[in-house]
This record gives structure tokens, sequence and C-alpha cells, in this order.
């Protein structure tokens, strides 16, 4: 049984594990004011292992009180408020893989990329973060004060750390200069310090690598349960940092990044045979690729996000939603022409539905204009369906091994002296041979750029790809409806970073706006 199942139970039968001083040291108000605070509610190991579980599950669902109940981060509608459904929203809305038929709020803002400060989507993730960032802090801050000893203390720890350096990480790659705060800080403190985007890039470095060390408690890649962030997933932050280094400093790492994708490669993992299978109900059976994933499950972690929204958006028009193990659809999520025909003939990755469905996008909100996607299903792979037509149990793979070996070979390609461009051909053709193309003996950097396209749609890695290749903004790639216009436009370079909201913006007076926004 997956790990949050045992970890829920135990969570909701300690009531004072979402806590008030858990959320005081980044100004996120917990929605019940009635709880125990952490120091009397954590007397024993199972209390520390049900705190560190709501470390886990904050990624994974709204809240603590099941799909329909409070959300943990108020003024939004708790599906759409979900962590890894803001990463969609703005890791993929805004981007040439997506757009959405439906008119919420301002959610064609992103896809127009036309958000403001005040943006309802933009403001829930910020603040999603940075609840997951307390929570971790005060799950470090408690275990560290506490006579309570047992064997797994370290450890504990030690995950919390990598959990809270995965959200510092999306932090830095959305909206650059944030508050910080770490279990060090003043708790109840109003108003966190702002770190700048190469400072957060420092500690982040250093925590990291510090994180992945020999010495450190953290359990090596494939030691630690289903489900728990090992040594493995945390290199895959540290080299997805590395990766970006330019864009977030100015500075260029792909040496460092090359390197730590050839610790990766000598961690044990493989390519999952069938790419398939990564996205199906069973896909928890995928540890030699899946290197870290948001567990879901039908029955005991419910929500209206990650990939219960994927699927159940997906489907639509003439698409039979009982062959993806769901109830119904909900005629969101299709993909813009430009990037549909970034896949070439052969290709098993081009996972679509075309029946009756126009490539052309004319009209956003109609469902049947856009080809829909069918890569994550709550199906099993012997062809049963999940355990409940309601809520999937398909997991959210956040890190893949074959991410890394992309990541090897852009780097090689930009003049890492740590990995040939042999090597680094080598690794893209393990990619490209699962997907039944043909091996590579060279390739170019918009090579590059498509087949990470190709191999990692809807996992959330589009808009910063296209930001390091200097796509997202510029007019030197359209996609349809870019910049609010049927044929694409070029729009202003500061939406490669997203706004500080105006609420927090307003109530901290050490934060300062990211540049261009108002």
């Amino acid at each position: 049984m997956k790990l949050y199942k045992k970890l829920i139970f135990t969570f909701l039968l300690s009531s004072g594990l979402v806590t008030t001083s858990c959320v005081g040291d980044l100004n996120v108000t917990p929605i019940d004011p009635n709880l125990n605070t952490a120091d009397k509610a954590l007397t024993s190991q199972d209390d520390f292992e049900a705190f560190l579980a709501q470390c886990y599950t904050g990624f994974a669902t709204s809240g603590s009180y099941g799909p329909d109940g409070d959300s943990n981060i108020s003024g939004l509608d708790s599906g759409l408020s979900q962590y890894f459904r803001g990463i969609f929203h703005l890791n993929e809305y805004t981007t040439d893989e997506c757009v959405i038929g439906w008119n919420d709020l301002t959610i064609q803002d992103l896809h127009g990329l036309a958000w403001t400060s005040s943006d309802a989507f933009v403001t829930a993730l910020y603040y999603r973060i940075f609840y997951q960032v307390a929570m971790c802090n005060e799950f470090i801050r408690q275990a560290n004060a506490s006579s309570i000893d047992f064997s797994e203390k370290a450890t504990y720890i030690a995950e919390a750390r990598a959990l809270r350096a995965l959200s510092y990480y999306h932090a830095i790659d959305m909206f650059g200069n944030v508050p910080f705060a770490d279990e060090t800080s003043a708790v109840g403190s109003t108003n966190p310090q702002r770190i700048t985007r190469s400072d957060l890039f420092d500690w982040l470095e250093a925590e990291l690598k510090d994180l992945v060390s020999d010495g450190s408690a953290l359990k090596a890649a494939h030691q630690n349960a289903y489900g728990r962030i090992d040594k493995g997933a945390t290199r895959m932050i540290l080299a997805k940092l590395y990766l970006n280094a330019e864009v977030y400093t100015g500075t260029s790492k792909y040496n460092e990044c090359a390197k730590v994708c050839k610790d990766i490669q000598n961690d044990g993992y493989s390519l999952h045979p069938k790419y398939a299978e990564l996205f199906m109900a069973d896909n928890d059976k995928c540890t030699d690729e899946i290197m870290f994933a948001v567990e879901q499950d039908g029955n005991y972690t419910q929500g209206y996000g990650v990939t219960n929204f994927l699927i159940f958006a997906a489907v639509g028009g003439k698409m039979d939603a009982a062959s993806f193990g769901i109830s119904s659809g909900w005629s969101g999520i299709r993909t813009t022409p430009e990037f549909y025909d970034t896949f070439v003939t052969g290709d098993n990755r081009s996972m679509f539905f075309t029946t009756e469905q126009q490539k052309e996008i004319d009209d956003i909100s109609n469902f049947q204009h856009g080809y829909a996607f069918t890569k994550f299903t709550n199906m099993r792979s012997d062809g049963t369906p999940g355990s409940n037509p309601g809520f999937v149990d398909t997991d959210f793979g956040v890190f893949r091994y074959a991410d890394a070996l992309l990541m090897l070979a852009e780097c090689a390609k930009r003049g890492a002296t740590e990995v040939t461009e042999t090597e680094g051909a080598a690794a893209l053709s393990l990619v490209r041979q699962r997907a039944g193309l043909s091996t590579v003996t060279s390739y170019t950097l918009d090579d590059i750029l498509r087949e990470r396209g190709c191999e990692l749609y809807l996992e959330g890695w589009r808009r910063s790809d296209l930001i390091r290749f200097g796509k997202f903004t510029t007019d030197s790639y359209l996609w349809s409806w870019k910049g609010g216009i049927k044929d694409g436009r070029g729009v202003d370079s500061h939406f490669n970073l997203f706004p500080i909201p105006d609420k927090d913006l307003n109530s901290n007076s050490n934060l300062v706006q990211n540049e261009g926004y108002k």
C-alpha cells in the first residue's frame, strides 16, 4: 500500500500538526486557528512521522480533510490552489504545450502571457510554495529542539530539508527574489527578509550539496520508501539549479550540471522499457526511472489537483472517459498545433486524441479545437482501471531519469568539459530509442529542446526550458494565442518572471516587486 495511506491516517488522528507557529514564519495563515501548537502535539516518534507526512501530502492534496474540505490556502477554490496543479498552471498553460478551455477567473491570461501582480493563480501558487517552506521549517525546528530520540530522526530532518529545497527551487525559478526563512528564523515574524535570486541560488546550492554529500543522513538512491525523497531525487534538484544557473545568476554552470547528472547515472537508474506505463495507475512500479513521485490514491489521497486534474481535464469531445478509468471528462486542456508538429513520424510519445478534433485553435473555449492529450490515464498496465473512477491512482513523477539524460546531452552541446558530445549523443540516443526513433551521433540545441518537449510534456518543465533557450517571451518562436492573438506574438521580457503578489508586497516592506510589474 502506498506510503500516504498509513501516514495520512496517523496525521488525521494527531490534531496539532498543521500548526499556528508552523506557518507564522512566512505569514501564511492556516485555515483552522484552533489547532494545537507543534510543541504540544509532537510527543512521540509517531507524531513526528505524521508531521513529516504532512510535509509530503502538502504536494499531493489541497488540505487535510478530503477533496472538498478546507484548503490550507484561503482565497481560491481548493482544487485550483493545489501545489502541483499550480505548477502546471504557471509552467504549462503559459507555453506552446497547452491551452485550457475554461474561463475561471484570470486563467486565460496565463496562456496569453498577460498576467498581473494581482493574478489569482500566481498568488495561489506563491502562497502554496511558502506554506510548504514554512511547514518544513517547523518540522526541522521542532525535530532539532525535541528531546525525543529515534533511529530515523536525522533522516526525517534531511527529508524535510530536501522537500524545502524543492519548494525554494520552484520559488527561484518562478518568482526570483522572494521572502526567505529557514528553521533559524524567528517564529511568527510577519516580515521575512527578501533574498535576491543570486543569493537564493547560493543558499540552495550549499544546502543541496550538503544533502547529497557522503555524510548526509538522507538515504541513498533507491534506499528510501517509495514516495519519499532520497539523494537521487535531491541530485535532480541540484542539477536543475545548475542547468538554469545562467538564467538565475547570469553565470552558467553547465560543467557542474553535467557532473551531477553523471552522479545520477551512477545511482543505478534506467529508462523504463515502456514510456506509456510511466503515466498509468500502477506507475508506482516504475521505480527504475521515476526518482521521486507525488502519490495519488483513488481512495486515500483524493483531490482535484496533480494527476487527477491532468487526466480528467484532458478528456472531452468524443473521448471515452471509461477508457481512461474515470467517470467523466472535464473538457479542458489541449495542445497547440505548433507543439503537436514537433513530434516526428514514429515517435511513440505522441499521445494525442484527434478524432473529430480540429488541429487549429480558432476558439480556445471549444474543447474540440486543438488535439487532446492521452498521456496520463487512470488505467493500469494490465488494462484494468484504477481503484476509483472518481479519483485516480496515477502518481505524478516529479523527477525521471530520462530528464537527467537529456540534461547531460544539453550540457555537452553547451560546451561543458565534464561530458563529451559523444557521451551526450549516447544519452540522447537512449531516450530516442525508447521512443522508437533512431540513434544520433550529432545533434543541435534545437534538437535538445524538441526532445525535451516530446519527452517531458505536461510534466511542468516547458516554461523554464523555453526561457533557457530564449524562446519564451521573444518572437523567435510563436505559438497559437501566445500574447493573446491567434497567430502569436512576442511579449515583454518581464514575463520571464512572475510577480510578487500585491497582497504580500503590501504587507511586507522588505519585499521589492520584480521589474516590469506595477
